[in-house]
């Protein structure tokens, strides 16, 4: 991936053309998705994915006459510093209050990327159309409070936070779920594999402890490499990493210190149960911060743990 300091002009100006046309189409599905049930959202979405038509053919008459017809393919997955984001377009039915937030999420980030853009560019006209969109999308977050005057009026629970808290879920609820869910689960296995095999706490311990400080320094430095934050608002590497890796250390600790225990039965039994706990709070993250359905969250998270536990028994049984 590339960092957004090192891009070229022209590369700037190729990416700003391919983001505008993602945004069209994901704007057009969700205007498609929500016309039958919410048509005042639906016009108004289709407005903004007609802006953003607008917006791409002024980019593309730009880098036209400054770079002539070939436009390279730079994507936002090729670029550091973009929110990956969930294809909720693709289901059905489409609900209301799930469009309003990637909407406002991703109006947030696009008008931070063209200000950062402006920023960095040098030639003037580039500059110019550069500084013009920026305040053009700042324009769309109005019509993305839109749709919330709108859902309140369809009677939906009001059950949203502000942008603080849409910040606060995407600086340290997501790298803070990400390292729980890792150091919870992938521990499972190493220690439950030393337990069934040695039957003894204390080099059971020993090998937990290696085990989650690993994972918690490894998914630390993973976090804080993979995104600089620039254009997400997603906060500072440095502080992601260490949410990240903390949460993931937390994660295998706590199965790990019930073999603190010198009875290895006793410390096998409370450290079984503390993996419940945890697989309990990580479904209900899950559920709460990031929109999973909660029958879904707890399959997937119990599934998996299950898995990786059993695997570990039989190895160490073995």
């Amino acid at each position: 991936m590339r960092t957004f300091k090192s891009l070229s002009e022209q590369e700037i100006l190729a990416l700003a053309i391919s983001l505008e046309e993602e945004d069209a189409r994901i704007y057009d599905s969700f205007a498609q998705g929500l016309q039958a049930d919410y048509p005042a959202s639906a016009k108004l979405l289709d407005e903004m994915r007609a802006e953003e038509d607008g917006h791409r053919h002024r980019l593309i008459e730009l880098y036209r006459r400054e770079f002539g017809d070939h436009i390279p393919l730079i994507r936002r997955q090729d670029v550091k510093g973009f929110v990956e984001r969930r294809p909720i377009w693709l289901v059905r039915p489409l609900g209301l209050n799930a469009v309003r937030k990637q909407v406002s999420e991703m109006e947030l980030e696009t008008k931070r990327f063209y200000a950062k853009a402006a920023q960095q560019a040098t030639d003037a006209g580039i500059r110019q159309l550069l500084g013009d969109l920026a305040e053009e999308e700042r324009k769309h977050q109005v019509l993305a409070e839109q749709l919330e005057t709108q859902r309140r009026a369809s009677g939906a629970e009001e059950d949203e936070a502000a942008t603080q808290k849409r910040l606060f879920v995407l600086q340290v609820i997501q790298p803070g779920l990400a390292g729980l869910m890792d150091g919870s689960v992938s521990t499972l296995a190493p220690l439950f594999a030393a337990a069934f095999a040695t039957h003894s706490s204390h080099e059971t311990f020993l090998v937990g402890l290696a085990a989650s400080l690993g994972a918690g320094i490894s998914m630390g430095f993973a976090e804080a490499l993979s995104d600089d934050g620039s254009l997400t608002g997603r906060g500072r590497p440095l502080a992601r990493g260490v949410v990240c890796g903390l949460m993931t250390a937390l994660g295998g600790l706590g199965h790990t210190l019930p073999y603190l225990i010198p009875h290895f039965q006793v410390a096998t039994s409370v450290a079984i149960a503390v993996v419940v706990v945890e697989l309990i709070v990580i479904a209900y993250i899950r559920h709460h911060y990031m929109d999973t359905p909660l029958t879904s969250a707890v399959f997937q998270v119990v599934f998996g743990g299950v898995l990786v536990f059993l695997t570990g028994i039989l190895i160490g049984s073995s």
